[in-house]
């Protein structure tokens, strides 16, 4: 998706708000381990100490690539959205060529993705195979179990 993330202003402020989370509150809890762990003594011989500066880098890359998914962020309003074909923020309803079955799923970024909330990202296997298909059109999607279809039957917001 050329490096851009589409975003809900909801996604956006949800990321927003756990980078500020993780900069004070992690950060803070990261010093305080690596700070215990020093009083401990010997650093070179010290796995307490370690592990926590282990947690600090992956705390600092995972900040870092959360800022790099909001620098590149494009918030997008339901008045941008057209509705005549699936585009990243629709919700789509599918139907299981095979099995009839119908389920209706939200195309969001791949932050804001929760299956649980039917809402799955634009860089998944199924929101590749959906983007750009109209109502009534076959969507042919080839997952671990195989190749699957799935009709479209209804785009909407």
């Amino acid at each position: 998706m050329s490096g851009i993330n589409y975003m809900t202003q909801e996604g956006y402020d949800k990321l927003q708000a756990e980078i500020d989370d993780l900069k004070t509150r992690g950060r803070q809890e990261i010093a305080k381990a690596i700070g215990e762990a020093r009083e401990k003594g010997d650093l070179s011989e010290n796995a307490e100490y370690d592990a926590a500066k282990d947690a600090q880098g992956m705390l600092e890359l995972k900040i870092s690539e959360m800022d790099k998914a909001l620098s590149n962020a494009r918030i997008l309003k339901p008045s941008d959205i057209d509705t005549s074909k699936v585009m990243v923020l629709c919700k789509v309803k599918i139907k299981n060529v095979k099995t009839g079955m119908e389920v209706t799923y939200s195309l969001v970024s791949e932050s804001e993705a929760d299956l649980k909330a039917k809402k799955i990202s634009v860089n998944s296997p199924i929101g590749k195979g959906l983007l750009g298909k109209k109502v009534g059109e076959i969507a042919s999607i080839s997952t671990p179990r195989g190749n699957m279809e799935f009709e479209i039957v209804e785009i909407g917001m």
